[in-house]
């Protein structure tokens, strides 16, 4: 199936009364008697999610299943324009209201080779379970009444400042999907780079060291996607992607000024629910440690040994492999690509999902800006 993808300027112009019909068609999913976009002006909901054609649920494919009313809502892509993880993210709803229950297999059962009128002892697998949780990011927004009839074109006013709190949503979560740590801060869920920061743990054999050391150092992460190895989550019950609440004009109290002033505002409120599952550590391996001030051709050819042995690391091809990493480390691996492809780097420009970028062998590379070039150095 072909990504699926809505752009953020072309659905949300809906808001301005001189669009046509035709763009109106081609931009939102609408139902007959002139149903248009899910809910900015009337109270309802909107969500807000990145697409990726594959045989598992993207936000899209999520988001497009029936509300409790009967309505579909409208899908938009988030602005992944440089946090391009969400555009490979699959999604799958919890099992718990709180997030989801992961069973994984910790052990075989041992077999063994027998004689005729020889016995063999029984034995079995291990299991454990692991619960992931979801967290709950939120924004609101009030803008005051007075305000926007100033402003002339209330649509265009309002559409100016969701985006910015979409932007600024988008980045948070990428933040967490790589930072965040729920032993630290309870409220987020833990992201990869707390699973993965010792390479002496259970799991450190995917944790690859690049010899950088101090507080200048970046990552690069592999990650396969899929059922059986790590997907995005949401609480069982709940919507898939960022869900945008517009409340119309009501009453505020304002902080500001005298204690107890009221004013008329239009409020809206902007909400995701978002985790990850990890079900399978041996299906993502992070390059740690790569010293972002050594920019010589060496230092380069090295982080592509890294990434090769990155590759080969996971046991086998299940899931979607892909690539993250910040501008500073894509531009390094551009300017290799530009100068040393012909000798055999591995690292190539090919149409991907409808876009040329660059792939190291038949394994995407995508850009992540919330990435940091000052990483402590992993043990």
């Amino acid at each position: 199936m072909r990504i699926v993808l809505f752009t953020l300027i072309a659905v949300l112009c809906l808001f301005a009364a001189d669009l046509s019909a035709a763009s109106m068609q081609a931009a939102h999913t609408a139902s007959s008697g002139g149903y248009h976009l899910v809910g900015w002006l009337t109270g309802g909901a909107l969500v807000f999610g990145a697409a990726l054609g594959t045989g598992n649920l993207t936000l899209a494919d999520w988001a497009k299943r029936l509300d409790p009313d009967g309505k579909v809502p409208t899908i938009v892509e988030l602005l992944a324009q440089t946090n391009e993880v969400l555009l490979d993210m699959i999604w799958r709803e919890g099992n718990l209201p709180t997030g989801h229950r992961t069973t994984v297999r910790t052990g075989l059962p041992t077999v063994a080779w027998r004689l005729l009128n020889q016995g063999i002892t029984p034995s079995k697998s291990t299991t454990a379970q692991i619960d992931e949780q979801c967290g709950i990011l939120e924004a609101w927004s009030e803008v005051d009444k007075d305000l926007l009839l100033l402003n002339g074109n209330q649509a265009s006013f309002r559409l100016s400042e969701a985006k910015a709190f979409i932007e600024a949503m988008n980045q948070e979560m990428v933040r967490v999907l790589f930072y965040g740590n729920s032993s630290i801060n309870p409220e987020q869920f833990t992201g990869l780079s707390a699973r993965y920061s010792d390479s002496t743990a259970p799991n450190g054999s995917n944790v690859l060291k690049a010899g950088g050391a101090g507080n200048v150092n970046a990552s690069i992460w592999l990650v396969s996607w899929g059922e059986e190895t790590m997907t995005g989550i949401f609480p069982k019950g709940s919507k898939a992607g960022l869900v945008h609440d517009d409340f119309g004009e009501v009453t505020a109290e304002v902080t500001a000024g005298l204690p107890g002033s009221r004013m008329r505002v239009f409020q809206e409120r902007f909400q995701w629910k978002p985790g990850i599952a990890l079900k399978d550590w041996r299906y993502v391996v992070r390059i740690a440690n790569i010293d972002v001030t050594n920019t010589d051709a060496d230092n380069i050819k090295t982080i592509i040994k890294f990434m090769e042995t990155a590759v080969m690391t996971p046991p086998n091809k299940l899931g979607k492999p892909v690539f993250y990493m910040n501008r500073t480390m894509a531009r390094l691996l551009r300017r290799e690509a530009r100068e040393s492809v012909g000798a055999g780097g591995g690292l190539t420009f090919e149409n991907y999902d409808g876009k040329r970028i660059l792939m190291f062998g038949d394994v995407p590379i995508r850009l992540v800006d919330q990435l940091l070039n000052t990483e402590a150095t992993v043990a």
